[in-house]
């Protein structure tokens, strides 16, 4: 029986790599070794970043509802709360937008908080 090498398949495993790491400063484009630990690095750092986009959103969406519900006179806990009790179900994504575009309509949704209060 023949014998079998991995040339082929250790090339492309390796062009892989080298190709994921393009763009990377110095040898870590360049050297398969070097390359791999960068990618995998990166990959860690783009997983923690995927999680911290959404917390930093959601952070942003109650910060702009706040803002808009201390103008209306009440404070943001207040606010969820009435809505919650009154039986509105929006979500703060779109409660912020409300507050940054509509500003008659978010005025309203207090009003209806206030009230269940």
């Amino acid at each position: 029986m023949a014998r079998v090498k991995g040339a082929l398949s250790t090339r492309k495993r390796r062009n892989k790599m080298l190709k994921l790491a393009k763009g990377y400063w110095g040898a870590k484009s360049k050297h398969f070794k070097m390359a791999k630990q960068a990618v995998m690095k990166s990959g860690n750092y783009a997983f923690v970043g995927r999680k911290q986009k959404k917390r930093e959103f959601r952070s942003l969406w109650i910060t702009r509802i706040s803002a808009q519900t201390k103008i209306c006179g009440i404070n943001y806990s207040r606010f969820m709360y009435g809505l919650k009790k009154s039986g509105i179900l929006l979500n703060r994504k779109m409660l912020s937008e409300l507050a940054i575009s509509d500003k008659d309509a978010f005025a309203k949704l207090v009003e209806t908080a206030k009230a269940a209060l």
